[in-house]
């Protein structure tokens, strides 16, 4: 890791800015319209110029988690005064544009909703088979998902440079607002109640993959028009969630045609 003379950090030989640190370095960021994932702020740090970056946040629609000191500490021992902001490697899109831009071609939207998927190596794995079969989009929280940095981009082969992610506030009214679009949303789960090849895809589709810990959230649960799930005849009960997620697009696309 090298230290740029701006305040960024970079891993050497790459162009993705992993994170940047200090309480105005990061205030600039946002006010530059830097794509940020999230702000780390010491959790016992609370002064003015805190809460002007925590107002300037808020607006700006950027996660802000409170952490221990020893955790910042152990990302950077430079002068980081409580606050680092991860930076994210690509720019995000926007959901509404995507699907009206599907409608007016003439296409179907099929859509990845990921629920609390943390793990960057999941993530790009899903984004490499969601960009190669022809997904438009990946939606994701802005709190409780896998940071977008450079490992996600390595893990997708490239794929995030070029498949449209929809960083939203809130997934259960983003759910709500797709099937007031048209969409049916399909949750994908070891639990659903028919088999994937019972389900109608050559329709606009927005398919929910639920974490490994715990699956998909009951609030997006009880919104699914459908709830399917992966044949299994083995003694495992249940896929890695990379793995399930390219299993079912990829019945979606054949059924498609």
């Amino acid at each position: 890791m090298e230290k740029r003379t701006d305040g960024f950090l970079i891993n050497k030989g790459e162009q993705e800015k992993d994170f940047i640190f200090g309480t105005r370095a990061v205030m600039e960021a946002i006010h530059a319209q830097k794509d940020i994932d999230k702000i780390l702020l010491d959790k016992d740090v609370n002064n003015e110029l805190t809460k002007e970056l925590l107002a300037l946040a808020k607006a700006e629609r950027i996660p802000v988690v409170r952490v221990p000191d020893a955790k910042l500490n152990r990302i950077t021992r430079k002068n980081h005064q409580g606050v680092i902001a991860h930076m994210s490697a690509i720019q995000y899109a926007s959901l509404d544009n995507v699907i009206e831009t599907c409608f007016s071609s003439g296409i179907a939207p099929l859509i990845l909703v990921l629920d609390r998927i943390t793990d960057v190596r999941n993530f790009g794995a899903i984004a490499r088979t969601a960009e190669c079969a022809g997904v438009h989009a990946i939606v994701i929280p802005e709190k409780g998902a896998a940071q977008i940095n450079s490992d996600a981009v390595k893990t997708s082969a490239g794929a995030l440079n070029h498949l449209p992610i929809c960083r939203v506030k809130n997934l259960y009214y983003t759910v709500k607002d797709l099937q007031k679009m048209g969409l049916q949303v399909v949750a994908v789960s070891e639990k659903g109640d028919k088999m994937m090849y019972e389900a109608d895809f050559s329709i606009p589709t927005a398919l929910i993959m639920g974490s490994e810990e715990d699956g998909i959230s009951p609030e997006l649960m009880g919104l699914s028009n459908d709830f399917i799930k992966i044949p299994m005849k083995g003694n495992i009960e249940s896929l890695n969630v990379s793995v399930s997620a390219g299993v079912v697009i990829y019945e979606a696309i054949r059924q498609r045609g």
